[in-house]
């Protein structure tokens, strides 16, 4: 492999994932030193309240927790299809990859030969697939849920709040991490048609996420009222 053939990928590709995985380590020190300027931080302060809330009057409030969950089991769903489906898509493209090796080869920058066009859909399909797993054990997760947090309280029961908690952060943990490769699956996508786009989609893609990610308002609750664990 001639370096004047493959410079682009290996400086813009690379440079762009990791302004990605920087930023998702910054959000998590954020979410640890200053929890409530972060989206994490209130959520996961929020769920920890709900599931006593929800167990404490369950006979009233069973209908509105059952819906919850259902609702989160549903977005997982829709997440978990979408990610197997463009693995479908790309795996049908791979079966034809010489003709489109031939379409896009005078179109874009960087290496485009067999090699590196196959690279590239492995690296791809394996981050939708790792997406389509987290979503996958977030639904068993909810399922299990969605059935103790209606079972009798008793003072000898194992299914206390504090074990349905863990529960739901252990499936909101993973939904998480199921959307952020989703994500950050998309510049990777634009690297089949040259690694300039990988780069900006990028930059584009943290911006995104920081506008999601932090809020503004009061944050000056003390670290120390609350450390999410969550992210």
């Amino acid at each position: 492999m001639e370096w004047r053939n493959y410079y682009m990928d290996l400086i813009f590709v690379p440079f762009g994932l990791v302004m990605i995985l920087a930023y998702h380590v910054w959000l998590s020190h954020k979410s640890q030193t200053q929890p409530f300027a972060t989206t994490f931080g209130r959520d996961v302060d929020g769920r920890r309240l709900w599931v006593p809330a929800m167990i404490k009057d369950i006979d009233r409030k069973n209908i509105v927790a059952i819906q919850c969950l259902r609702n989160l089991i549903m977005g997982s769903t829709l997440m978990a299809t979408t990610a197997i489906l463009i693995c479908a898509g790309l795996g049908a493209i791979i079966s034809s990859t010489y003709s489109v090796k031939k379409v896009v080869s005078n179109t874009i920058f960087g290496a485009h030969d067999g090699f590196v066009l196959g690279l590239k859909y492995a690296i791809i399909l394996a981050i939708f697939f790792f997406s389509f797993l987290c979503h996958t054990f977030s639904i068993s997760f909810l399922n299990q849920l969605n059935i103790l947090i209606c079972t009798p309280q008793d003072a000898k029961s194992l299914v206390t709040s504090q074990y349905l908690t863990q529960l739901l952060e252990k499936a909101i943990l993973l939904n998480t991490a199921g959307n952020r490769l989703f994500y950050s699956a998309f510049p990777l996508l634009l690297w089949i048609f040259g690694p300039l786009l990988t780069f900006f989609s990028s930059m584009v893609m943290v911006i995104l996420l920081y506008n999601l990610d932090f809020v503004t308002g009061n944050s000056d609750r003390s670290v120390h009222d609350f450390i999410p664990n969550s992210f």
